[in-house]
């Protein structure tokens, strides 16, 4: 069983930057891949990022490529979405998620654990 906690996001104007983070509860935080997928109003879920088990490897969607970086910490069971150059249609609630498969999987029903999710708002 894992529990995530996302927390970081909130309002911020094009261009700008936010950085996310999951805490993942228990001690198997190295055994899941993470995942960060964003769903905005009246939109399907989309992914948004991926990262292996030990870290390797790495996953984007285009629209975010360049701008967003996915990294995690092993030590804190922490996984991270560092955000630049924003543009109002990031806007979304963003989720946090964990897989039990390998590599980085960019299908949502990959993922059995999900957070609560985190609004990402950007507007001027």
């Amino acid at each position: 069983q894992v529990r995530l906690v996302e927390s970081g996001g909130g309002l911020v104007q094009p261009g700008g930057s936010l950085r996310l983070s999951c805490v993942a509860s228990g001690r198997t935080f190295s055994t899941y891949a993470m995942g960060w997928f964003r769903q905005a109003p009246e939109k399907e879920r989309e992914f948004v990022a991926a990262i292996s088990k030990n870290g390797g490897t790495t996953s984007y969607v285009d629209s975010v490529k360049d701008r967003f970086t996915i990294s995690r910490d092993v030590a804190k069971n922490t996984v991270s979405l560092q955000m630049n150059s924003l543009k109002p249609e990031d806007t979304a609630v963003y989720y946090c998620a964990a897989s039990a498969n390998s590599g980085t999987p960019r299908s949502r029903y990959a993922y059995g654990y999900w957070g609560q999710g985190t609004q990402v708002t950007v507007s001027s």
